[in-house]
């Protein structure tokens, strides 16, 4: 291998390594229920469909299902659809637990990508 094509390979691999640490941590809903307090200040990624949404001015909040769980989401970026598939990133802000039960759990947006079926 010629010095160019080491040099060229390196500088892939390290954007390939950049690009997936850059990730949020994909997760389901059930285990961010299950333990909210495990995902505080970390980003996390989640995929389903919305099952309820309210919104003015750009800002409000919807309920996804990933067939696991639901959980609400807090918008400042635009509200999608009801039945949007939507795949959302952002933080973990959680409530309170009573008998083992996790309310008031809430992931706080900072991206989401929608599409219409």
């Amino acid at each position: 291998m010629r010095i160019s094509q080491r040099i060229g390979l390196s500088l892939f691999l390290l954007v390939c390594l950049l690009l997936f640490t850059a990730c949020p941590q994909q997760t389901s809903i059930s285990k961010i229920m299950a333990d909210p307090a495990r995902y505080r200040n970390k980003e996390v990624g989640i995929t389903g469909t919305v099952t309820d949404s309210y919104g003015i001015l750009g800002q409000g909040a919807y309920e996804i299902d990933d067939g696991t769980g639901r959980i609400w989401v807090a918008a400042t970026h635009g509200v999608p659809s009801r039945g949007s598939h939507i795949g959302v990133k952002g933080h973990i802000l959680s409530g309170f637990n009573i008998g083992g039960r996790s309310f008031g759990t809430v992931l706080e947006e900072s991206g989401h990508s929608a599409k219409k079926y």
